[in-house]
């Protein structure tokens, strides 16, 4: 006889053999579900992610902060940072076969708030030319990786 553990015990087996007969299993829709693909141009991650993830309709950006490709060497002051993040996400973009046009979304950590009017002329120029810009959020938060003064992510949409 069996007690409500062997039930669901039992249940759990029979449902996981059914999926994967029917083709379903899950070997089968973790394979689906990562039709997405990874973006790495522009500056090297500083830790284990992708740059960027391309998902099919919706491309995310992870944030980038103001080091040239390059270099590898991280600019000097808020503006010269925040114009290299964001051709840092530029590039991100291009490979992703998008332009700043699809950027729908941007957020925006600065490790001081008072640079926020210094960082606002730098982002405004680099969607200047965009008839709707992204709709965004600026953060003030304590620190930012490798002492940098601002980061930036945007997600896109194809």
């Amino acid at each position: 006889m069996l007690n409500s553990r062997g039930y669901l015990v039992t249940g759990f087996a029979l449902g996981i053999t059914v999926a994967f007969v029917a083709g379903a299993g899950v070997g089968a829709r973790l394979g689906a579900q990562s039709g997405h693909s990874g973006l790495y141009g522009g500056a090297r991650p500083l830790a284990p992610y992708s740059p960027g993830v391309d998902s099919g309709e919706t491309v995310y950006l992870s944030g980038q902060v103001g080091i040239n490709p390059e270099t590898g060497s991280l600019h000097e002051g808020l503006q010269a940072q925040a114009r290299q993040a964001l051709s840092n996400l530029e590039s991100l973009l291009t490979e992703a076969g998008l332009t700043k046009d699809s950027v729908v979304r941007a957020t925006v950590y600065l490790d001081d708030i008072n640079n926020y009017p210094a960082l606002n002329e730098v982002y405004g120029q680099f969607f200047e030319d965009v008839d709707v810009k992204p709709s965004r959020s600026t953060v003030g938060v304590a620190a930012l990786p490798i002492g940098a003064a601002v980061e930036i992510d945007f997600i896109a949409v194809k």
